[in-house]
Protein backbone atom coordinates (compact mmCIF):
# COMPACT_ATOMS: atom_id res chain seq x y z
CA UNK A 1 0.00 0.00 0.00
CA UNK A 2 2.91 2.36 0.67
CA UNK A 3 4.07 1.67 -2.38
CA UNK A 4 1.31 2.18 -4.11
CA UNK A 5 1.05 5.59 -2.05
CA UNK A 6 4.40 6.75 -3.36
CA UNK A 7 3.60 6.32 -6.77
CA UNK A 8 0.41 8.33 -6.72
CA UNK A 9 1.77 11.16 -4.79
CA UNK A 10 4.83 11.20 -7.67
CA UNK A 11 2.79 11.19 -9.71
CA UNK A 12 0.62 13.94 -8.56
CA UNK A 13 3.80 16.18 -8.03
CA UNK A 14 5.05 15.25 -11.96
CA UNK A 15 1.23 16.31 -13.37
CA UNK A 16 1.30 19.39 -10.95
CA UNK A 17 4.90 20.59 -12.45
CA UNK A 18 3.86 19.91 -16.53
CA UNK A 19 0.48 21.44 -15.82
CA UNK A 20 2.09 24.70 -13.89
CA UNK A 21 4.42 24.84 -17.25
CA UNK A 22 1.77 24.70 -19.53
CA UNK A 23 -0.58 27.17 -18.01
CA UNK A 24 1.81 30.01 -17.61
CA UNK A 25 3.06 29.42 -21.52
CA UNK A 26 -0.52 29.43 -22.99
CA UNK A 27 -1.33 32.30 -20.99
CA UNK A 28 1.65 34.41 -21.96
CA UNK A 29 0.93 33.96 -25.33
CA UNK A 30 -2.48 35.33 -25.26
CA UNK A 31 -2.72 38.36 -27.78
CA UNK A 32 -2.75 41.49 -25.70
CA UNK A 33 -0.19 43.66 -23.31
CA UNK A 34 -1.80 43.91 -19.91
CA UNK A 35 -0.23 47.26 -19.27
CA UNK A 36 -0.99 48.89 -22.66
CA UNK A 37 -4.72 47.05 -21.82
CA UNK A 38 -4.65 49.31 -18.49
CA UNK A 39 -3.09 52.64 -19.75
CA UNK A 40 -5.20 52.81 -22.89
CA UNK A 41 -4.40 52.76 -26.45
CA UNK A 42 -3.38 56.34 -26.67
CA UNK A 43 -0.89 56.59 -23.58
CA UNK A 44 2.08 57.36 -24.08
CA UNK A 45 5.22 54.53 -24.33
CA UNK A 46 7.33 56.13 -21.50
CA UNK A 47 4.18 55.44 -18.99
CA UNK A 48 3.34 52.11 -20.38
CA UNK A 49 7.30 50.88 -19.90
CA UNK A 50 6.67 52.60 -16.32
CA UNK A 51 4.18 49.78 -15.65
CA UNK A 52 5.61 46.75 -16.91
CA UNK A 53 8.38 47.84 -14.72
CA UNK A 54 5.96 48.08 -11.85
CA UNK A 55 4.13 44.93 -12.62
CA UNK A 56 7.34 43.03 -13.72
CA UNK A 57 6.46 42.30 -17.29
CA UNK A 58 9.59 43.63 -18.46
CA UNK A 59 11.25 40.35 -16.64
CA UNK A 60 12.40 37.58 -18.90
CA UNK A 61 9.95 35.09 -19.01
CA UNK A 62 11.48 32.22 -17.12
CA UNK A 63 12.37 34.19 -14.36
CA UNK A 64 8.63 35.03 -13.90
CA UNK A 65 7.41 31.22 -14.46
CA UNK A 66 10.01 30.97 -11.44
CA UNK A 67 8.83 33.75 -9.75
CA UNK A 68 5.32 32.81 -9.99
CA UNK A 69 5.89 28.96 -8.99
CA UNK A 70 7.72 30.22 -5.73
CA UNK A 71 5.78 32.31 -4.67
CA UNK A 72 2.69 29.79 -4.58
CA UNK A 73 4.42 27.44 -3.08
CA UNK A 74 4.37 30.20 0.01
CA UNK A 75 0.93 30.62 -0.37
CA UNK A 76 1.49 34.04 -2.46
CA UNK A 77 -0.26 34.33 -5.80
CA UNK A 78 0.99 37.55 -6.49
CA UNK A 79 -0.75 40.75 -7.26
CA UNK A 80 -3.65 41.58 -9.40
CA UNK A 81 -2.87 44.04 -12.19
CA UNK A 82 -5.76 45.74 -12.22
CA UNK A 83 -7.38 46.14 -8.68
CA UNK A 84 -3.35 46.15 -7.27
CA UNK A 85 -4.87 43.47 -4.15
CA UNK A 86 -3.34 40.60 -3.67
CA UNK A 87 -4.97 37.33 -6.18
CA UNK A 88 -5.11 35.20 -2.87
CA UNK A 89 -7.47 37.20 -0.70
CA UNK A 90 -9.92 37.47 -4.22
CA UNK A 91 -9.75 33.96 -4.59
CA UNK A 92 -10.00 33.27 -0.66
CA UNK A 93 -13.42 35.34 -1.75
CA UNK A 94 -14.71 33.86 -4.45
CA UNK A 95 -13.68 30.13 -3.06
CA UNK A 96 -16.54 30.45 -0.45
CA UNK A 97 -18.78 30.27 -3.07
CA UNK A 98 -17.70 27.89 -5.33
CA UNK A 99 -16.76 25.57 -3.77
CA UNK A 100 -19.85 24.84 -1.37
CA UNK A 101 -21.76 25.29 -4.66
CA UNK A 102 -19.50 22.62 -6.09
CA UNK A 103 -19.97 20.29 -2.91
CA UNK A 104 -23.74 20.83 -2.70
CA UNK A 105 -24.45 19.86 -6.43
CA UNK A 106 -22.26 16.75 -6.22
CA UNK A 107 -24.45 15.68 -2.98
CA UNK A 108 -27.57 16.32 -4.95
CA UNK A 109 -26.21 14.73 -8.07
CA UNK A 110 -25.04 11.49 -5.80
CA UNK A 111 -28.68 11.45 -3.95
CA UNK A 112 -30.54 11.57 -7.32
CA UNK A 113 -28.42 9.26 -9.26
CA UNK A 114 -27.51 6.24 -6.22
CA UNK A 115 -31.38 5.26 -6.08
CA UNK A 116 -31.65 5.62 -9.86
CA UNK A 117 -29.41 3.38 -10.62
CA UNK A 118 -29.72 0.92 -8.19
CA UNK A 119 -33.59 0.58 -9.16
CA UNK A 120 -32.82 0.99 -12.66
CA UNK A 121 -30.75 -2.36 -12.43
CA UNK A 122 -32.41 -4.44 -10.00
CA UNK A 123 -35.69 -4.11 -12.66
CA UNK A 124 -33.93 -4.41 -16.20
CA UNK A 125 -35.48 -4.68 -19.28
CA UNK A 126 -38.94 -3.76 -16.98
CA UNK A 127 -40.81 -0.33 -17.28
CA UNK A 128 -39.21 1.17 -14.33
CA UNK A 129 -35.77 0.74 -15.80
CA UNK A 130 -37.31 2.07 -19.25
CA UNK A 131 -38.43 4.72 -16.98
CA UNK A 132 -35.38 5.80 -15.86
CA UNK A 133 -33.28 5.44 -18.95
CA UNK A 134 -35.57 7.90 -20.43
CA UNK A 135 -35.57 10.36 -17.76
CA UNK A 136 -31.71 10.55 -17.26
CA UNK A 137 -31.70 10.19 -21.53
CA UNK A 138 -33.27 13.64 -21.28
CA UNK A 139 -31.08 14.96 -18.50
CA UNK A 140 -28.00 14.59 -20.63
CA UNK A 141 -29.31 16.20 -23.54
CA UNK A 142 -31.12 19.04 -21.73
CA UNK A 143 -28.09 22.06 -21.47
CA UNK A 144 -27.82 23.14 -17.98
CA UNK A 145 -27.64 26.67 -18.57
CA UNK A 146 -31.06 26.69 -20.48
CA UNK A 147 -32.21 24.62 -17.77
CA UNK A 148 -30.86 26.52 -14.86
CA UNK A 149 -33.32 29.73 -16.56
CA UNK A 150 -36.32 27.36 -16.69
CA UNK A 151 -35.51 26.81 -13.13
CA UNK A 152 -35.34 30.66 -12.23
CA UNK A 153 -38.43 31.37 -13.98
CA UNK A 154 -40.38 28.71 -12.23
CA UNK A 155 -39.24 28.79 -8.73
CA UNK A 156 -37.70 32.54 -8.61
CA UNK A 157 -39.44 34.71 -10.73
CA UNK A 158 -43.75 32.72 -10.30
CA UNK A 159 -42.84 30.93 -7.22
CA UNK A 160 -40.74 32.89 -5.03
CA UNK A 161 -39.40 30.06 -3.17
CA UNK A 162 -35.70 30.74 -4.07
CA UNK A 163 -33.76 34.09 -5.25
CA UNK A 164 -33.70 34.50 -8.96
CA UNK A 165 -29.47 35.21 -8.31
CA UNK A 166 -26.80 36.97 -6.54
CA UNK A 167 -25.18 35.68 -2.54
CA UNK A 168 -25.92 37.30 0.19
CA UNK A 169 -22.70 36.06 1.96
CA UNK A 170 -22.50 33.34 4.45
CA UNK A 171 -22.23 36.02 7.21
CA UNK A 172 -25.74 36.74 6.50
CA UNK A 173 -26.26 32.75 7.34
CA UNK A 174 -26.30 29.74 6.66
CA UNK A 175 -29.82 29.42 5.41
CA UNK A 176 -30.26 32.28 3.46
CA UNK A 177 -27.13 31.39 1.85
CA UNK A 178 -28.06 27.76 1.11
CA UNK A 179 -31.10 29.27 -0.62
CA UNK A 180 -29.29 31.09 -2.94
CA UNK A 181 -27.22 28.24 -3.62
CA UNK A 182 -30.06 25.65 -4.13
CA UNK A 183 -31.26 26.45 -8.19
CA UNK A 184 -27.66 27.25 -9.05
CA UNK A 185 -26.85 23.30 -7.56
CA UNK A 186 -29.94 21.62 -8.87
CA UNK A 187 -28.55 23.00 -12.26
CA UNK A 188 -25.50 21.45 -12.15
CA UNK A 189 -26.77 18.62 -10.51
CA UNK A 190 -29.39 17.37 -12.36
CA UNK A 191 -27.42 16.92 -15.60
CA UNK A 192 -24.55 15.53 -13.50
CA UNK A 193 -26.97 12.74 -11.84
CA UNK A 194 -28.11 11.38 -15.30
CA UNK A 195 -25.01 10.61 -16.51
CA UNK A 196 -23.93 9.21 -13.07
CA UNK A 197 -27.44 6.87 -12.80
CA UNK A 198 -26.49 5.14 -16.54
CA UNK A 199 -22.88 4.22 -15.08
CA UNK A 200 -24.38 3.15 -11.97
CA UNK A 201 -26.79 0.96 -14.14
CA UNK A 202 -24.16 -0.17 -16.54
CA UNK A 203 -21.60 -0.90 -13.83
CA UNK A 204 -24.63 -3.09 -11.72
CA UNK A 205 -25.84 -4.99 -14.89
CA UNK A 206 -21.92 -6.32 -15.44
CA UNK A 207 -21.45 -7.82 -11.84
CA UNK A 208 -25.22 -9.22 -11.88
CA UNK A 209 -23.64 -11.17 -15.06
CA UNK A 210 -20.55 -12.66 -13.28
CA UNK A 211 -20.53 -16.13 -11.99
CA UNK A 212 -19.75 -14.96 -8.29
CA UNK A 213 -23.30 -13.75 -8.34
CA UNK A 214 -24.33 -16.92 -9.34
CA UNK A 215 -23.06 -18.86 -6.59
CA UNK A 216 -24.67 -16.09 -4.08
CA UNK A 217 -27.71 -16.88 -5.59
CA UNK A 218 -27.11 -20.59 -5.63
CA UNK A 219 -25.97 -20.22 -1.44
CA UNK A 220 -29.63 -19.02 -1.19
CA UNK A 221 -29.10 -15.30 -0.61
CA UNK A 222 -32.19 -13.34 -1.99
CA UNK A 223 -31.79 -11.15 -4.98
CA UNK A 224 -31.92 -7.43 -3.19
CA UNK A 225 -28.91 -9.36 -0.67
CA UNK A 226 -27.02 -9.89 -4.05
CA UNK A 227 -27.12 -6.73 -4.64
CA UNK A 228 -26.40 -5.04 -1.86
CA UNK A 229 -23.66 -6.94 -0.02
CA UNK A 230 -21.91 -8.44 -3.81
CA UNK A 231 -22.53 -6.38 -6.91
CA UNK A 232 -22.85 -3.00 -5.43
CA UNK A 233 -19.34 -2.55 -3.78
CA UNK A 234 -17.17 -4.41 -7.58
CA UNK A 235 -19.45 -1.75 -9.16
CA UNK A 236 -18.06 1.15 -7.30
CA UNK A 237 -14.94 1.65 -9.41
CA UNK A 238 -16.11 2.81 -12.43
CA UNK A 239 -18.69 4.96 -10.61
CA UNK A 240 -16.30 6.42 -8.09
CA UNK A 241 -14.31 7.89 -11.11
CA UNK A 242 -17.29 9.34 -12.79
CA UNK A 243 -17.71 11.10 -9.36
CA UNK A 244 -14.49 12.36 -9.19
CA UNK A 245 -14.54 13.50 -13.08
CA UNK A 246 -17.77 15.32 -11.39
CA UNK A 247 -16.50 17.28 -8.82
CA UNK A 248 -13.68 18.82 -11.43
CA UNK A 249 -16.04 19.57 -13.66
CA UNK A 250 -18.20 21.05 -11.23
CA UNK A 251 -15.90 23.35 -9.46
CA UNK A 252 -14.34 24.06 -12.63
CA UNK A 253 -17.02 24.26 -14.89
CA UNK A 254 -19.37 25.97 -13.50
CA UNK A 255 -18.60 29.60 -14.98
CA UNK A 256 -21.81 29.39 -17.04
CA UNK A 257 -24.33 29.46 -14.37
CA UNK A 258 -22.11 31.86 -12.01
CA UNK A 259 -22.89 34.13 -15.17
CA UNK A 260 -26.51 33.16 -14.90
CA UNK A 261 -27.03 33.96 -11.07
CA UNK A 262 -24.54 36.29 -10.72
CA UNK A 263 -22.68 34.26 -8.26
CA UNK A 264 -19.51 35.76 -7.31
CA UNK A 265 -16.95 32.97 -7.59
CA UNK A 266 -14.48 31.25 -9.14
CA UNK A 267 -16.02 31.48 -12.53
CA UNK A 268 -16.84 34.76 -12.79
CA UNK A 269 -13.45 35.85 -11.69
CA UNK A 270 -11.47 34.08 -14.46
CA UNK A 271 -13.92 35.21 -16.77
CA UNK A 272 -13.57 39.13 -15.82
CA UNK A 273 -9.80 38.13 -15.52
CA UNK A 274 -10.08 37.17 -19.13
CA UNK A 275 -11.67 40.01 -20.43
CA UNK A 276 -8.88 42.98 -18.37
CA UNK A 277 -6.16 40.87 -19.39
CA UNK A 278 -5.67 40.15 -16.00
CA UNK A 279 -2.71 37.47 -16.95
CA UNK A 280 -1.54 36.90 -13.32
CA UNK A 281 -5.32 36.26 -11.72
CA UNK A 282 -6.12 33.90 -14.99
CA UNK A 283 -2.97 32.40 -14.46
CA UNK A 284 -3.16 31.47 -10.23
CA UNK A 285 -7.28 30.65 -10.72
CA UNK A 286 -6.33 28.32 -13.29
CA UNK A 287 -3.26 26.52 -11.36
CA UNK A 288 -5.80 26.29 -8.16
CA UNK A 289 -8.50 24.79 -10.06
CA UNK A 290 -6.20 21.93 -12.35
CA UNK A 291 -4.20 20.93 -8.63
CA UNK A 292 -8.20 20.57 -7.57
CA UNK A 293 -8.65 18.49 -10.11
CA UNK A 294 -5.40 16.41 -9.21
CA UNK A 295 -5.69 16.45 -6.30
CA UNK A 296 -9.34 14.76 -6.01
CA UNK A 297 -7.95 12.32 -9.00
CA UNK A 298 -5.51 11.04 -6.49
CA UNK A 299 -8.10 10.93 -4.13
CA UNK A 300 -10.46 8.60 -6.16
CA UNK A 301 -6.91 6.57 -6.68
CA UNK A 302 -6.72 5.90 -3.40
CA UNK A 303 -10.08 5.23 -2.74
CA UNK A 304 -9.78 2.50 -5.51
CA UNK A 305 -7.73 1.17 -3.20
CA UNK A 306 -10.39 1.00 -0.30
CA UNK A 307 -12.62 -0.47 -2.40
CA UNK A 308 -10.73 -3.23 -4.25
CA UNK A 309 -8.29 -5.02 -2.50
CA UNK A 310 -7.08 -6.37 -5.78
CA UNK A 311 -5.43 -3.24 -6.77
CA UNK A 312 -3.10 -2.84 -3.12
CA UNK A 313 -1.84 -6.12 -3.89
CA UNK A 314 -0.90 -5.42 -7.80
CA UNK A 315 0.99 -1.78 -6.59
Amino acid sequence: MLRYLAGRLASLVVSLIVASAVIFAVIEVVPGDPARFMMGMNAPPEAVAALRAELGLDQPKLQRYFTWVGGMLRGDFGTSYTYRTPVAGMIADRLWVSLPLALYALALSTLIAFPAGLFAASRRGRAGDIGVMGATQLGVAIPNFWFAMILVLIFAIHLRWFPAGGFPGWEAGVWPALKALTLPAIALALPQAAILARVMRAALIEMLGEDFIRTARAKGLTASQTLWRHALRNALIPVLTIIGLQFSFLIAGGIIIEQVFYLPGLGRLIFQAIGQRDLIVVESVTMLLVFSVIVVNFAVDLAYALVDPRIRVRA
